[in-house]
């Protein structure tokens, strides 16, 4: 308990470490906001390169402010995913003073791999789910009937949302092993419950992956494979720290 009584503050004290990590985590999304703005163009030259590599390379704006809406959206998206691990980073130290030794050792791991799982969702979702759907969608432009020719003018906008949908959506469900194993940490769900709600996982992941994709069957599949994949790593990853922690718990009376 000495742990927790050498941590434990006034309220007062938490309301202003809590502002204090607040101003900290808006204050990294203004600078990468400054500097991502900056950048801007280029950044949108890089979320449109799947676009061009589809084989379309006009992309058409209907307001007059529009340009400079889609140059703030642009930086506001890339400051949020360059501040991410710093706003992470703030919350934990908060979080951090008020759990044991042993609970920081056991989320640590959970708080390193959000960063990395999520990346390696908005990557895979840039680099293949993306282009996959564009090759799809961008398909049914050509010759209609009568002679009458059909052509794909994308809105900026609409794409942005487009775009921003596959990254978020693919990064944030690359978390569910996180989520898993917090929840199973936490007592809140038993590795038996999940390991016999597989079926419904499954259903679910093409659920998912079904409002977060567009309607063709490549871009959900895309999603629903790897989420029914990272269901199953989660399992197996539980099995083995619970196993770990059974085994520190045999050990404790014999040390």
């Amino acid at each position: 308990m000495n742990e927790i009584d050498d941590t434990q503050a006034p309220l007062l004290d938490h309301l202003i470490e809590l502002r204090r990590r607040l101003l900290w985590s808006l204050a990294a999304l203004v600078v990468a906001f400054a500097g991502c703005l900056y950048f801007a163009r280029p950044i949108l030259g890089f979320l449109v390169a799947p676009l061009k590599a589809a084989g379309q390379v006009t992309i058409i704006n209907t307001a007059v402010t529009g340009g400079f809406i889609v140059e703030l959206k642009v930086a506001f998206f890339a400051a949020l995913m360059i501040a991410f691990p710093v706003i992470a980073n703030q919350l934990w130290q908060f979080v951090a003073p008020g759990l044991y030794r042993k609970e920081k050792r056991a989320l640590l791991p959970f708080l390193l791999a959000t960063p990395v799982l999520f990346i390696a969702g908005a990557c895979m979702a840039y680099f293949i789910a993306i282009p996959v759907a564009l090759k799809f969608l961008l398909g049914f432009q050509g010759e209609l009937a009568g002679g009458v020719q059909q052509q794909a003018l994308p809105e900026v906008n609409e794409y942005l949302k487009f775009v921003m949908q596959f990254i978020f959506g693919f990064g944030l469900s690359f978390l569910l092993p996180v989520l898993l194993m917090l929840l199973e940490h936490a007592g809140i769900v038993t590795y038996e419950q999940l390991k016999g709600a597989w079926r419904y996982a499954v259903v679910g992941a093409f659920a998912l992956s079904a409002v977060l994709t567009p309607p063709d069957v490549g871009s959900q599949l895309l999603l629903a494979v790897p989420l029914v994949g990272l269901y199953f790593l989660a399992l197996i990853a539980i099995w083995f720290t619970r196993r770990r922690r059974e085994r520190a718990v045999e050990s404790e009376p014999a040390s």
